[in-house]
């Protein structure tokens, strides 16, 4: 059975962009088995041999999917084994209003019954903003969840909803099964990524959090990191990795 901990690569950026092969080994090295992508549309066919040289696989990873050539990116995820492909942002200026909210929810919908057919879910990753935003007293991000259909997942960055000013674990019992993926990141709860720490190191609730959502995918995910991000990860993972939620 695959550990219930991943990486999103873009905590280690710099480094991918310097070296992706040394890198994935220093991942398997650390201990992880499973990473989360970004910019991997165009390098499909180098990820595919540089994660199997590491001895890792890619459950998931980030890619635009609004407003782009979903065709392209499709293929390229199912030709790395992926089986999620999680949209990380879509612009704050579309999550005010309901009618744009649920229009939101309905193009991801109608991406998911494409990917379909190349053995792929999508799921959505929020910032802060879409829970800030509020419409009729709910957060943005929980009417969106209410309009999409079942075959669109949400992998819950915690942090920023508890930046957002919504308490994560309540909000992960609110949304239960939807949620598939966690991204567990720590720090002081600020909008500073650089104030970002080790998980474990900051004030986040993370064994609450953990607890509400038993069954997701842990994404360790450092936004940015004032120090040795190697050095960040290394402690996150072994902070998860020692907690049974």
């Amino acid at each position: 059975m695959a550990s219930q901990i991943s990486v999103q690569l873009y905590t280690v950026r710099d480094a991918i962009a310097a070296d992706l092969p040394g890198t994935l080994r220093r991942l398997r090295d650390i201990g992880f088995e499973q990473v989360e992508l970004f910019g991997y549309t165009d390098r499909a066919d180098e990820y595919v041999t540089a994660l199997a040289d590491a001895g890792l696989t890619a459950p998931s990873g980030h890619a635009k999917l609004i407003g782009t050539d979903v065709e392209q990116i499709l293929t390229a995820s199912a030709s790395l084994g992926m089986g999620t492909v999680i949209d990380p942002h879509i612009d704050e200026e579309r999550w005010i209003t309901r009618a744009d909210v649920e229009a939101i929810a309905r193009e991801l919908s109608a991406v998911a019954t494409r990917a379909a057919d190349h053995g792929l879910a999508v799921g959505y990753h929020n910032h802060a903003f879409e829970l800030e935003n509020r419409i009729d007293g709910v957060p943005a991000l929980q009417v969106f969840a209410d309009a999409l259909h079942d075959d669109v997942v949400i992998e819950l960055d915690t942090y920023w909803a508890e930046v957002g000013g919504v308490p994560a674990a309540a909000f992960l019992e609110l949304l239960g099964d939807r949620v598939q993926f966690l991204h567990v990141k720590d720090g002081p709860k600020t909008k500073d990524d650089k104030e970002q720490t080790a998980v474990g190191a900051g004030a986040m609730p993370i064994e609450e959090i953990l607890a509400a959502a038993p069954n997701a995918l842990r994404v360790i995910e450092l936004d940015d990191h004032d120090g040795d991000v190697f050095q960040a990860v290394t402690e996150s993972y072994a902070f998860l990795n020692g907690v049974r939620a």
